[in-house]
Order: C-alpha cells, then sequence, then structure tokens
C-alpha cells in the first residue's frame, strides 16, 4: 500500500464489514481470530484489558473509563466501534489516535495473509488493535465489544474485569428475539475467576447471568444495586446515571491500579476532553437547539425521547434515518407525533430504504417529507427552524457520521 488512503479503500471496499452489508460481514466463530492472533504472536496477551459488552452505554461506558484511568496517569488504550467519521478513532491511545503510518505498514506487511484467510473487516480491525497496544506498551486496555460477546472478535481476550451494561432487543438476527437469549451471548464474555459488573438486572437476564458467573468462578456484580458515591459526567442524558454506576462498580475492582476519588470525579467530568467522544445527547447549537444522538434501537432512543419531552420548545424538527434490521415503527412512534419529520436513508448498504420510510409516515399520518440525502434533510431543518424549535438527529451512527 503506498498511502494510507489508499489503505483505507481497500479495506472498506475488499473486505466484509458488518455495519455496512450486515449479516453477509457476520462471522459467528471465534476459529479465525484464533488463527489472526496466533499469526500475530498473541498480542492480546502482552497487555492488561477491561471488556465491555451491553445493547446500549458500552461506548459510554468505555469513554468514561478511559478518561478515569487516563485522569489516575496511566497509558490507556481504547478500541471502540464504529466509528463516527474516521476510521482511527477505533483505536487510541490517550487520546491520540493510531498513526496512519501505523495502519498502512500492518495491512501492507500481512495483505497476503488478510487476503488469503478471507478475514472480515471487523476481525482484521481486532488485530491491527490489540497489536497497535501491545506495541505501545500501554497500561490498561479499554475494549468495546462489536456485537454479542460469545463470538464477537474481540472475545479472545483475558481481562482484569468484564462489564456488561444491559440487555436490550438489538440485533436479534443474530443474538436471539428474546432477552434470556441475547444476556447468553452477551454472558460469553465472562472469564474464568475473573469479575463481571451487570449495569442493569432484570429478572429475564439475572439467571443468565449469574448461572454463567457461577459456572466460570466469575464474582459478579450488580451495580445498579450497588452502594457507590454520587458522581456528574460532562455526558448529559438520562441513561449516563445508570453508566456512570457501572463504571464506579468496576473501578472498585481494579485493585492494582491507584485510582483516587479525584481521578473519578475529574476524569468523569472531562470524558469529552480526555477521549473526544461524540454522538450521545451531543448538543451542538443553540436558538435553535440542536441534538445528536446516535441511539438507534427501541431502548436507547425510549430514553432520548424521554429527555426531549422534558425540553420546551414551540417545534421539534426529526432528522431521522436507520439500518434495515431494526425496529423502525416502534421508533418513530416513540417522538411526538406532532413533530415536523425530515426523512433520510445514510448511504450504506444496510439502510433502510427511504421509500418504506415514506409508507410509514403516511401510515402514521406524520407531518413529513423525505430527503435524498442526509445532508439535504438536516439542511432543509435548519432553514425551516426558528430560534425556539428543537432539531432532533438521530436513528443511526451513520446519519451522525454523513453530518460530522
Amino acid at each position: 500500500m503506498r498511502s494510507y488512503k489508499e489503505t483505507i479503500s481497500w479495506m472498506f471496499s475488499n473486505l466484509p464489514m458488518y455495519q455496512n452489508l450486515g449479516e453477509v460481514a457476520y462471522r459467528p466463530d471465534l476459529s479465525r481470530m484464533n488463527k489472526l492472533s496466533a499469526y500475530l504472536n498473541e498480542p492480546q496477551n502482552k497487555f492488561k484489558s477491561i471488556h465491555i459488552a451491553g445493547t446500549n452505554g458500552k461506548g459510554s461506558t468505555a469513554h468514561m473509563l478511559s478518561s478515569v484511568i487516563q485522569e489516575a496517569g496511566y497509558k490507556v488504550g481504547l478500541y471502540t466501534s464504529p466509528h463516527l467519521k474516521e476510521f482511527r478513532e477505533r483505536i487510541t491511545v490517550d487520546n491520540i489516535q493510531i498513526e496512519k503510518s501505523y495502519v498502512t505498514k500492518f495491512i501492507s506487511n500481512h495483505k497476503n495473509f488478510f487476503t488469503s484467510n478471507k478475514f472480515s473487516f471487523f476481525e482484521m480491525t481486532v488485530g491491527l488493535a490489540f497489536h497497535y497496544f501491545a506495541d505501545k506498551k500501554v497500561d490498561l486496555a479499554v475494549i468495546e465489544v462489536g456485537m454479542g460477546g460469545r463470538l464477537d472478535a474481540t472475545n479472545i481476550l483475558f481481562p482484569e474485569v468484564s462489564i456488561i451494561t444491559n440487555i436490550g432487543l438489538d440485533h436479534t438476527k443474530f443474538l436471539g428475539n428474546n432477552l434470556s437469549d441475547i444476556a447468553f451471548e452477551k454472558a460469553g464474555i465472562i472469564k474464568k475467576n475473573t469479575p463481571v459488573v451487570i449495569g442493569e438486572t432484570l429478572k429475564q437476564t439475572k439467571a443468565v447471568f449469574i448461572k454463567k458467573a457461577i459456572e466460570m468462578s466469575a464474582p459478579i456484580t450488580f451495580s445498579d444495586g450497588a452502594k457507590v458515591d454520587n458522581y456528574d459526567s460532562d455526558l448529559k442524558g438520562i441513561p449516563q446515571q445508570k453508566n456512570i454506576k457501572t463504571v464506579v462498580s468496576a473501578l472498585k475492582i481494579l485493585k492494582s491500579y491507584k485510582i483516587t476519588k479525584k481521578n473519578i470525579i475529574d476524569g468523569l467530568l472531562n470524558v469529552k476532553k480526555n477521549t473526544s467522544f461524540r454522538g450521545r445527547w451531543q448538543v451542538v447549537k443553540k436558538n435553535p437547539l440542536i441534538i445528536f444522538d446516535v441511539a438507534h434501537n427501541v431502548e436507547a432512543m425510549t430514553y432520548v425521547t424521554d429527555q426531549l419531552s422534558e425540553l420546551s420548545a414551540k417545534k421539534i424538527h426529526l432528522v431521522l434515518g436507520f439500518v434495515g434490521d431494526k425496529s423502525i415503527s416502534q421508533m418513530i412512534n416513540l417522538f411526538p407525533l406532532d413533530s415536523k419529520f425530515y426523512f433520510c436513508s445514510p448511504s450504506i448498504e444496510r439502510a433502510f430504504p427511504l421509500e418504506e420510510l415514506k409508507i410509514l409516515g403516511e401510515n402514521l399520518n406524520l407531518n413529513f417529507n423525505a430527503y435524498p440525502s442526509v445532508q439535504k434533510a438536516f439542511k432543509t431543518a435548519k432553514a425551516k427552524a426558528k430560534k425556539n424549535d428543537i432539531i432532533f438527529v438521530g436513528g443511526s451512527t451513520f446519519v451522525l457520521s454523513e453530518i460530522l
């Protein structure tokens, strides 16, 4: 590969990529990832880690943890997905993105192996992240699961602590169509003799987690029932209080790291500065108030619409686009139906078709228009919104990525 741009183009165009293609790119098997890690000389065993799964909140939890641990003076690797704008957002050390030259060299050195074994985009990217964190000799890496847990490519780790933020009905095609089945998949990250923190106690999932923890002799903590001090964060939104309790519960378990109460306070209040985190109840402008949020399933969108209902606005303008494997009608019904809807479709193959969105809008008798691009929808909403209105942009990570 001669340049970073060519490298990224090759990665996106020549390897199966779940976030664009969906089912055809899903690899429910760890044997291939084990083969890749063996080829790379087991980089995941050369650094300590925290492993985070969950339907919602795992990104916020990962960034909060990274911020706090940075405040304590440790060198922190952070692996998250998907990216909003640029691939290198996925892999950072102390909020510095992986170097373009490192990505280019890594892909160039191993391209023949990737091609001959037909590794997926996600498998290859996880291999890159783990190799990078090992090279950088991070003190701790915070690793977010891509999807599920048990068969996710990141699940070759043996972390210091495992975290499962919550369970909701998302990716049901792959993980199961009820909460206990999905919990079983997420519980797959629980490792032998490794503490696990569960962020939310649900009667449908509690027994699943306890059973797996007993099997693995893993100490288990349900953070929503734990006694922890109250903390604030610069990440706003109703779910963040749950995420904070999960983070603090996990930090209590990290006995071999010196993390003070001041580190926790400062870390939670400086998540955006310390990690460049975006897209969760992100207020980007006032008068009119413009809010971005990547919520993309019913559970997450319920929190978002609850927060919208607490705001006073003359009119709410909703710029919404979705991917095709979500409960679209349920999500739309959560919003105030007297809002003005600006429907669009992100430029990926998994996008929910605009024509079908229009049919939904007609069936629900919404005040809506459909636009040929995300940018056109957003531009129109900004032109029509008055000073005391609200513009909300969401429905999918990919809607935000086209605007940011």
